[in-house]
C-alpha cells in the first residue's frame, strides 16, 4: 500500500459519517427537493460503495488496476448502483455524477490533514482522483450495458405482443402479423405458434399478413419456413392477406407457394378453415 492510499484509508476509516454526510449532501446539491426514501436510497449506496472501497484499500488495490480482483467490492457496489439508477430510469450523467461528488467531502479532509505539506496533499489528491474517476467510469460502462439489456428485453417484449396466437375456434388458430418480418420475429412467431399447436392440438393455422407492408425474398423464406414447421407438427396452414401487389411481386420473385392454400383476406381464410374442418354457420331468421 502507497503511502497516499494509506492516508485515505485513514481517512475513510475515521471520518466515515462525515464523508457520508457530505457526499449525500454534495449528490443531492443540483437535485432539488430529495425526498426522504431518495436520501435513504443514496446513504445506503454511498455506504456500500465506501465498505468496498475500505477493502479494496486495505488490501493495497492499485488504483492503475482497477479491474483486478482486489477491486471486485467496489465494481460490484457499482455495478448495483448503475442497475438500480437504469431501472429508475436516471441518466448516465446523473449516476456518475453521484459516484464524482464522493471526492469534495474526501478532498477537504485531506487538506485539512495535510494543510503544511503541499507535497503530499497533491499526491493524496491524485490518488483519490484516479480512484473516484475510474469508478465513474465503471459506473457508466455498467449503465450502458444495463440500458441496453433492459432495451433487449423490452424489444422482446414486444416482439411477442406484437405476434399474438389467437384460437379461433377448436382447432383451428390465428396469427395476424403486423409490421416488418425479419429473422428475429419470425423466430418468436414460429417458437408462439409451435408451442400453443401443441397446447390446443389444432390442425390449422392462419397466418394473417395483411398488415406486413411488403414481401420479399427475404420475408416469403421467412413464411415457407414457419409453414414447414407448422407440418413437421402435423399440422396445415392458410396464409391469408394476398394483396394484388403482394401476389404480383411473389410472382416476379419466382417463390414457389404451390401446395400452400392462400387467401386474400382473413375472411376468406377463416370460412376455407371452417370448411376443412367441417364447421356449418347458417344465419338465423331474423323476426
Amino acid at each position: 500500500m502507497s503511502q497516499e492510499t494509506e492516508v485515505v484509508l485513514r481517512l475513510l476509516n475515521q471520518h466515515e459519517e462525515q464523508i457520508l454526510s457530505e457526499w449525500q449532501q454534495e449528490a443531492g446539491a443540483g437535485s432539488g427537493r430529495v425526498t426522504e426514501a431518495a436520501r435513504r436510497g443514496m446513504r445506503s449506496e454511498a455506504e456500500e460503495m465506501l465498505r468496498g472501497l475500505r477493502e479494496a484499500l486495505k488490501a493495497g488495490a492499485d488504483p492503475e488496476s482497477f479491474q483486478s480482483p482486489s477491486w471486485d467490492s467496489v465494481r460490484r457496489a457499482l455495478e448495483s448502483l448503475s442497475r438500480s439508477r437504469a431501472a429508475q430510469g436516471q441518466s448516465a450523467g446523473d449516476t456518475s455524477m453521484f459516484v464524482l461528488a464522493f471526492k469534495r467531502p474526501v478532498f477537504k479532509l485531506v487538506q485539512q490533514e495535510m494543510g503544511s505539506n503541499a507535497q503530499q496533499q497533491m499526491a493524496a489528491v491524485w490518488a483519490v482522483t484516479q480512484i473516484v474517476d475510474k469508478m465513474a467510469q465503471w459506473t457508466v460502462t455498467t449503465y450502458q450495458q444495463t440500458r441496453e439489456e433492459i432495451i433487449k428485453r423490452q424489444q422482446q417484449d414486444l416482439l411477442e405482443l406484437s405476434t399474438p396466437v389467437i384460437k379461433l375456434f377448436e382447432g383451428v388458430l390465428a396469427v395476424p402479423m403486423i409490421g416488418t418480418l425479419d429473422s428475429s420475429r419470425t423466430q418468436v412467431v414460429m417458437e408462439t405458434l409451435l408451442q400453443r399447436i401443441v397446447e390446443t392440438g389444432s390442425r390449422l393455422a392462419i397466418i394473417d399478413i395483411t398488415g406486413v407492408p411488403t414481401v420479399d425474398t427475404l420475408v416469403a423464406q421467412h413464411l415457407l419456413k414457419t409453414v414447414a414447421a407448422i407440418r413437421l407438427m402435423g399440422a396445415e396452414c392458410i396464409i391469408s392477406g394476398i394483396r394484388p401487389q403482394i401476389a404480383q411481386t411473389i410472382v416476379h420473385l419466382g417463390i414457389d407457394l404451390q401446395g400452400i392454400a392462400s387467401k386474400s383476406s382473413l375472411a376468406d381464410a377463416l370460412a376455407l378453415a371452417m370448411d376443412q374442418q367441417g364447421f356449418v354457420v347458417t344465419r338465423r331468421a331474423v323476426a
